[in-house]
């Protein structure tokens, strides 16, 4: 893609633009909620192309300037400025090029979403329950640092620590097209505190980064569903065995591929308020039924993908952590840090950062721009 043909396609872009800029304000769109957050998400991103593209102008501008200057004026002065801001200019419109192509890439609609999560510790017993406790406690210092907020949803612990499983809600700016990349299974190698004979063992834990699902995007009939209350179990002295706090609902569920209905049991015992609870229950139940139901969107997505970087696929083993040589392994792009301790501590950006570059290199080749 030349200079010539990104500034055609922002012109083009440019007027469509000018078009969302208006529609958002009309009072028709603006009752259609399904249709405003659409426009408001289109009009935030345009929003930002055009930013990119008035910097590409202003950076070409320069560095013509600058050059008819060298060209034309006799002032060493002003010809030394000018080399500078050509300097200056020209190292920097590759860069915006770039930053140009990728924001011309198409979003995933979903990246914006906020998710559900789950961890659950797979083969390797006590060992792995405590593995899915270090997995969630890192998430939840990555979540932290990024001023987004964590509501644990359900838990089951382990026996001697760390969890067998736990849900939880994670709310801000762009999470799953940031999480995306944690869906799979989590590898760990290390000498367990339950082991006498010092020998490694290996576990697993498996995570699933869910988009929430919009109210809008899944029809649910609220009158099928059936609800219990039941006492909370652990911690939080007297009232937790005085009030039925805890939430149950079941929901027959009917598979559109196949027809079949089968019964979706959700639990939540987040809070001692039981409507706070039921509403919690409610959203897992709306984005599990639109997990389910978009399987297929994102079946289709991983077979048009040669890498694994964001399918979805829960069974691909994506990450090894190796506690003796203090390294963190992606195997989906080789990329390796041996900084394992503060890895585990919430410092996993630079991972993120990789898978994304690896994907977005990726889609620019699949749209050749």
């Amino acid at each position: 893609m030349d200079n010539n043909n990104i500034l055609q396609k922002l012109e083009g872009l440019e007027s469509r633009y000018e078009e969302v800029s208006t529609l958002i304000t009309d009072p028709d769109v603006i009752a259609d909620q399904p249709r405003y957050v659409k426009l408001t998400k289109e009009w935030k991103d345009l929003g930002d192309i055009m930013d990119a593209r008035k910097r590409y102008i202003n950076c070409l501008d320069s560095i013509k300037e600058a050059k008819d200057i060298l060209a034309n004026e006799n002032d060493p002065e002003m010809k030394e400025m000018a080399r500078e801001e050509l300097n200056e200019n020209e190292a920097l419109q590759p860069k915006l090029e770039e930053e140009i192509k990728i924001a011309l890439v198409p979003k995933d609609p979903e990246d914006a979403k906020n998710v559900q999560m789950e961890i659950r510790g797979g083969a390797g017993g006590d060992e792995a329950a405590l593995f899915a406790g270090d997995l969630f406690s890192m998430y939840k210092k990555y979540c932290e640092s990024k001023g987004w907020t964590v509501s644990v949803t359900s838990v089951s612990e382990g026996a001697v620590g760390g969890y067998k499983e736990i849900d939880f809600a994670v709310s801000g700016t762009d999470v799953y097209g940031t999480l995306k990349y944690e869906s799979g299974v989590h590898r760990v190698q290390r000498v367990p505190a339950t082991e006498t004979q010092g020998r490694m063992h290996t576990s697993a834990a498996t995570v699933a980064v869910l988009p929430e699902a919009d109210k809008f995007e899944v029809n649910i009939n609220e009158g099928d569903i059936k609800w219990d209350t039941f006492r909370s179990s652990g911690a939080g002295g007297q009232n937790v065995n005085k009030v039925e706090s805890g939430v149950r609902l079941r929901y027959p569920w009917k598979n559109p591929n196949t027809g079949e209905v089968e019964e979706i049991l959700i639990e939540c015992t987040e809070t001692r308020d039981q409507p706070k609870n039921k509403e919690r229950a409610l959203s897992r139940l709306y984005t599990f039924i639109h997990d389910r139901e978009h399987q297929k969107y994102v079946d289709d997505i991983a077979s048009r993908r040669k890498s694994l970087v964001s399918t979805g696929d829960r069974s691909a083993k994506i990450r090894t952590y190796n506690f003796p040589q203090g390294r963190v392994t992606d195997h989906r792009i080789g990329y390796t840090t041996h900084d394992l301790n503060g890895f585990l501590a919430g410092n996993i950006q630079d991972m993120i950062d990789a898978l994304t570059v690896a994907e977005n290199a990726e889609k620019l080749k699949e749209t050749e721009l």
